[in-house]
Order: C-alpha cells, then structure tokens, then sequence
C-alpha cells in the first residue's frame, strides 16, 4: 500500500509542478500578445502595458500557488526537519512573492476601490485633523 501511496503523491507532484509551468507560460504568451499588438499598431499606451503586466501578473500568482501546492505534496511522505525547514523557507518566499504580486496587480488596476479608499481615509484623517485644530 505504502508503494501506491507514494507513486500517487509523486504524480501528484509532478501535475502541480506541469500546471505551473503550464499556466505561467500561458500568462507569459498572453501578456507579449498584449503587449506586441500594441507595439505593432503603434497605439503603445501605458493601459496596454498594464493589462500586459496585469495579465502576467495573474498567471505568475497561480503559478505560485501550484508550486507551494506541490512543495507541500513533497513533504508530506517523509518528513524530516531539514524538509520541514526547507519546506517552510521555501512557503514564506512563495507567499511573500504572492503577496507582493497580488497587492502591486490591486493597486494597478484602476476602480478597484483601493485607491478610493485610501483617499477617502485622508480625507477623513484631514477632516479629523481640522476639527481637532479648531477645538484646541
């Protein structure tokens, strides 16, 4: 049994592992077709540009996810503390990277409210401020 269990985890592995070089590829094609028929078209704007890093941003973020999917999957077999160590490094710069790529991707697309809100909080932090001068 303990056979089968391993050469299903190791499959497993191997399928996150291939989802992720399939899905960062297809990002990566996706973001230079953007990004070349602007180029070609001469419409080159700074919009084009975005989706293109937009688009590559997202596929690289699911990307990452499989690739942690399948560290964990590694693991999980025989664990020793160097795996578990290095399993650990090897989550907190994926989710460190992710976490980077998904708030620079929040930030650049526009409406997405975050830019609202933080302009509606120094609007409210100026207004508190005002209030707060008049009274002393």
């Amino acid at each position: 049994m303990e056979p089968l269990i391993r050469n299903l985890n190791n499959i497993a592995i191997d399928i996150c592992q291939l989802l992720a070089l399939f899905v960062i590829s297809i990002g990566l094609i996706k973001g230079l077709i953007i990004y070349l028929r602007s180029a070609l078209s001469f419409s080159g704007s700074a919009k084009t540009f975005q989706e293109s890093r937009l688009q590559m941003g997202y596929s690289f973020s699911l990307g990452l996810n499989f690739l942690i999917g399948g560290s964990i999957l590694r693991t999980t077999i025989t664990p020793n503390w160097e795996d578990i160590g290095r399993l650990a490094a090897i989550i907190v710069i994926r989710t460190i990277l992710n976490y980077l790529l998904l708030r620079t991707i929040q930030t650049s697309i526009p409406g997405n409210g975050c830019v609202e809100l933080n302009n509606s909080l120094n609007l409210k932090k100026s207004l508190l401020e005002n209030t707060r001068d008049k009274i002393l």
